[in-house]
């Protein structure tokens, strides 16, 4: 019984990993205007080709990161939820045992909590992220200033 359950809990854990990373890109940005800075995946040299004036490559590497760090976070909290699954199966086949209905239990609150740290986590580098990429002071020249909508002084070099 033991070895069909874990069969069982290793078969879900690969087909629902395979499944959630092949769909990751798919949701990682909206290109609707390869020309923004949201769009990342368009090569540089096919936003030249189609008239951009360049991109902010300080914005462009963040964005990456906060996409690499938000799936890193997803994947943590789906594991998070995986483990609440497999801890509520223990308590269910714990069939009375102390120590059973305890391990049960420690499963459930430990992956509970770790779903809140990553929920809070997520929440956090987005906030941190966001205000980063959308200050002024990110931008080091005129025409990546003017197109994000701020304006350029010549005085001190910085976008206000």
């Amino acid at each position: 019984m033991k070895n069909k359950l874990t069969k069982v809990i290793v078969l879900t854990l690969t087909f629902c990993g395979l499944f959630g990373v092949s769909t990751l890109p798919a949701f990682a940005e909206d290109c609707s205007d390869i020309c923004s800075a949201d769009c990342t995946s368009v090569p540089q040299a096919v936003k030249d080709a189609q008239g951009c004036n360049g991109a902010n490559t300080t914005a462009d590497a963040k964005k990456v990161v906060v996409n690499i760090i938000n799936s890193i976070i997803g994947i943590l909290g789906f594991i998070a939820v995986i483990f609440i699954v497999v801890g509520g199966v223990q308590y269910m086949t714990s069939t009375g045992d102390a120590s059973k209905l305890k391990r049960a239990k420690d499963t459930i609150l430990y992956a509970c909590i770790g779903l809140i740290i990553c929920v809070l986590s997520f929440a956090i580098v987005n906030f941190v992220i966001k205000g980063l990429l959308d200050s002024p002071g990110g931008y080091t020249s005129s025409s990546d200033c003017t197109n994000a909508g701020y304006t350029w002084n010549n005085t001190t070099g910085k976008c206000e």
